[in-house]
Formats: structure tokens, C-alpha cells, sequence
């Protein structure tokens, strides 16, 4: 059975030149260009010829650094890059005296979905306030330690196994694990992943770009966030919107103050953004956390959006916008998780757990070092 594609082309059978929609499923798990047919009955009448280009396709030596598996969980999903899945490892496990959150053990976060009744945003009292500083710099522990082991050839699993057992050794259970049945301990997103990519066992490559989103769960409360870092010799090009997803952040975290409303935080980053001919994704957004992982407000990213609600003193919250060269439109791969960009192209993304103070905000996840710049600084 041959797959229908998006785009018209000329039918490949010799001496046809009809316009042509159907793809060769084979090619596109092969990622060979081209093999475009206009009917079933052209394609199984030219199948003894083209099944030749599978064979020669088979015995060259790829262009990638990486050599791809044969493992095509998908087979006819069209993807939108040139990133593709790879085998993952089994859910690593947690020490039984760690304390865990409710959905650790099937999945569904109960306390969350019943907060979601109400859009009230709740104000932490000193003690909570206290638990969420200490769980953040943990977060921050975790984070760092994981940024500093990427580099060319190291897996994206590699990376989730660091997250985990640094977690562990902080007595903190990571939060993605087993949340909504994500099957491992953090997100690691390559090149067009624009959030939430599963670690698989692809190794890096030299001038992808990856983030990696890290949250974990100490006494009772979460504390959440990411970073993009580069990997080798990465162009101008993914430089570039790497710089522009940490600047809309700083320049959001400025505006964060008593009295700001939370939907002004999008037109803040949206026009830095457009202003550096990227995009803004809109589909995920910031949001509330503290006993929960994700609770009110919503923080969206974008301009001219419904956020509800007004800081003050004692909201915690992300923000974390995430940044295309490309289109702002995204498209899902068929694990339910990653998500990608519509187009292809490379998207960037970093966050921080924020709290509202009397005269502004303090930046629980700010990294201690270099003064608090992100990673990708020294790697430039």
C-alpha cells in the first residue's frame, strides 16, 4: 500500500508523467527522496524496477554520523524533520522510600485534575514557600549535572539515566516519570522536538541542538525546569534561536512583578521573538506549581491570549517559552509526546520556577554559577 503525500509530483513510472501523490512506504522509511506514483496500478506495475533502489539504498554508507537502526515504529507516519525515533530502555525504577507524588503508580494525577475545577492561584504561606526554594536548587543540582555530561555521541537515554539517579541520590523522585504514563525520567528534545521528547538511544550529533526539561518532586512539592544546549559545531543558525529562547525568557522574568497580568507575559516574548524573525509556539504555555506539577495560572506565551489572573506576592510559577525558526505551528509524532514543528526546522527553549516577591521575583531554579547565565553561554 502506498502512502498519500501532501504535496503533487510527477509519477516515476517511465512514459506516465501523471501528477502524482502516492509515496513509496518503503522510501519513506528508508528516508529515500522521491518515489512518487499517481495510481496503485502504476506502482505495482513498475515495483520490479523500483524495489531495486531499496537494495542499493540499503548497501550505502549513510551521510549521518549516526547510523540509523532498523526500527521504524510508525511505519507511514510522514515526519515534518530529518530527526527520527530510536529504540528506548525500559522505566528506570525508584527507591520505595522516596517519597512520590499521587500519579506514580498509574498514571493519574488526581489532586491535579480536581484543582482544574477552579482557577484560583494559590498563595504560598512561608513554610511552602521555604519547601519549594529547597526542591528547586535540587532541580537546578540535577539540571546541571546533565548539561555538563552532553556532548557528540552521548545517548539522549544516557542523559535520562544521569537525570535519575541524580535525583535519587537528592531523595527526589523525578516528576515526568509515569506522569499521564510518560515513561521516563526527564525530556530531552533534539533539533525540531519542540517539548516533551521521549530519551531514546540515539546518540548526539555534531551541531544538533537538545533541551533537556527536568523536574523533581522533594517533600511534597516540584520544582521544574530546562535548558537548550549545544552540541559540537552547531551553525548560526541554531545559535541563533537558542539566544532568542533564553532572551524572551530574561525579558519575561524583568516583567514579573505584583500587579503584572499573567497575560501580559506573551507580548513580551512574542515580540522579542518576531523581532528576531522566529516564532512562538503556542500550543504549551507556563503554569502554576508547587504540591502540584502543573496547576493555575497558565502562562501562555503568545500575544493577545486569555490568561486569567494577576501576580502577587506568593505565586509560583514557569515560564518557558518555546521558540521556532520556522513556523509556530506543531505536529505530534504518534507516541502521544513529542511534539514537534510543523515545518521541520529547529525550535529552542528554556525555563525557570518563578516566585512572586513583595518588589519583584526570585528565580528559584537560577543556576549558581556564571552568574546565572545558562550553559549554552560557555559552549558558544
Amino acid at each position: 500500500r502506498i502512502i498519500m503525500a501532501s504535496n503533487s509530483h510527477v509519477c516515476e513510472t517511465p512514459g506516465c508523467g501523471k501528477p502524482a501523490k502516492l509515496q513509496c512506504p518503503t522510501c519513506i522509511k528508508m528516508e529515500i527522496q522521491g518515489s512518487y506514483f499517481c495510481s496503485q496500478e502504476c506502482f505495482k506495475g513498475y515495483w520490479k524496477d523500483h524495489k531495486a533502489i531499496h537494495k542499493k539504498s540499503d548497501v550505502s554508507t549513510p551521510n549521518s554520523t549516526t547510523e540509523r537502526p532498523s526500527y521504524n515504529p510508525w511505519p507511514g507516519f510522514v515526519f515534518t524533520g530529518k530527526l527520527r525515533p530510536f529504540p528506548t530502555t525500559r522505566k528506570r525504577e525508584v527507591p520505595s522510600h522516596i517519597r512520590r507524588p499521587d500519579y506514580a503508580e498509574d498514571g493519574q494525577p488526581v489532586s491535579e485534575k480536581q484543582a482544574r475545577l477552579s482557577t484560583q492561584i494559590r498563595v504560598l504561606n512561608d513554610k511552602e514557600i521555604s519547601a519549594m526554594r529547597k526542591t528547586c536548587v535540587l532541580a537546578r543540582e540535577v539540571l546541571d549535572l546533565a548539561g555538563r555530561a552532553i556532548r557528540v555521541g552521548v545517548t539522549a537515554d544516557e542523559i535520562d539515566r544521569i537525570v535519575h539517579e541524580a535525583s535519587v541520590e537528592r531523595d527526589c523522585y523525578p516528576s515526568p516519570l509515569n506522569y499521564y504514563n510518560f515513561p521516563k525520567s526527564c525530556c530531552t528534545s533534539v533539533n525540531e522536538v519542540i517539548c516533551h521528547g521521549i530519551p531514546d538511544q540515539r546518540p548526539l550529533e555534531d551541531g544538533d541542538i537538545v533541551n533537556v526539561d527536568v523536574t523533581v518532586y522533594h517533600n511534597g512539592y516540584h520544582g521544574d525546569l530546562n535548558e537548550t544546549y549545544l552540541v559540537g559545531n552547531v551553525d548560526d543558525e541554531g545559535k541563533h534561536v537558542v539566544n532568542v529562547a533564553y532572551e524572551c525568557l530574561d525579558q519575561a522574568i524583568q516583567a514579573v512583578r505584583p500587579g503584572t497580568r499573567y497575560r501580559d507575559i506573551g507580548g513580551i516574548i512574542q515580540k522579542h521573538a518576531q523581532a528576531n524573525g522566529c516564532s512562538v509556539v503556542r500550543t504549551y504555555c507556563g503554569h502554576g506549581i508547587h504540591e502540584l506539577f502543573h496547576t493555575a495560572p497558565n502562562v501562555p506565551h503568545y500575544t493577545k491570549n486569555k490568561a486569567i489572573g494577576v501576580m502577587k506576592p506568593g505565586h509560583c510559577f514557569t515560564i518557558e517559552p518555546m521558540i521556532n525558526l520556522g513556523t509556530w505551528k506543531d505536529v505530534s509524532w504518534p507516541d502521544d509526546w513529542t511534539a514537534v514543528t510543523q515545518d521541520g526546522k529547529r525550535s529552542a527553549q528554556f525555563e525557570q520556577t518563578l516566585l512572586v516577591t513583595e518588589t519583584g521575583c526570585d528565580v528559584l531554579t537560577r543556576r549558581l554559577e556564571d552568574d546565572g547565565k545558562p550553559m549554552f553561554f560557555s559552549q558558544m
